[in-house]
């Protein structure tokens, strides 16, 4: 569910004051942890946190138009989410942070993380592990996101240009091994020729 709010502070009227106590909340912890190099603003109708095209002037690669998203947070219909940019596709950072929230979890002190590859979702505040969440988004200066994302494009962009190769049949095909030993008989015939 987009909202069409221009600013922060519209969105966050808009929303019911239940919803609107706890996006608030999560926000006050994102912005506490934050490099204070990324920007806040409205992106694809929610909350978001990004590179400023003054720091990265590449801009996100899928709409070079649109600064580097790095976080969001938005009330969906259902539920609310917080995207973390940082999480997607970096297994070492993805994996902290579920190990962390499990014994967050095993505590008492959240629920059972409900997470897709960068999503979050949630229904109360209290459903959510708020230290973790901004331990995670400490972990993660502008310089650091930066270089891991450039490093995911290039891979991505190898992994493209090879499945390119292979559909239009340019790569060559690797040699076969041939693993399977040679009887004594057919040794023996060989070796007579």
């Amino acid at each position: 569910m987009q909202s069409k709010a221009a600013t922060v502070e519209d969105y966050l009227k808009k929303l019911p004051p239940d919803r609107r106590a706890a996006i608030e909340t999560v926000r006050n912890v994102m912005r506490k942890n934050m490099d204070k190099n990324y920007q806040e603003g409205m992106g694809y109708g929610m909350m978001g946190y990004s590179v400023p095209h003054s720091i990265y002037p590449n801009g996100y690669h899928c709409d070079p138009e649109q600064p580097l998203p790095f976080a969001g947070l938005a009330s969906q219909k259902n539920y609310m989410s917080i995207y973390m940019m940082c999480l997607y596709n970096n297994t070492g950072e993805e994996g902290w942070f579920r190990n962390a929230w499990d014994k967050v979890v095993k505590a008492g002190g959240a629920k059972k993380l409900d997470m897709g590859k960068c999503c979050i979702r949630f229904k109360k505040v209290e459903d959510l592990a708020l230290d973790v969440i901004g331990e995670a988004i400490r972990r993660v200066p502008v310089k650091a996101y930066i270089e891991f994302y450039e490093r995911a494009i290039q891979s991505m962009n190898k992994q493209t240009a090879a499945r390119r190769e292979a559909k239009a049949g340019t790569t060559k095909p690797a040699a076969k091994k041939s693993s399977a030993k040679k009887s004594p008989a057919k040794k023996r015939v060989a070796s007579r020729r």
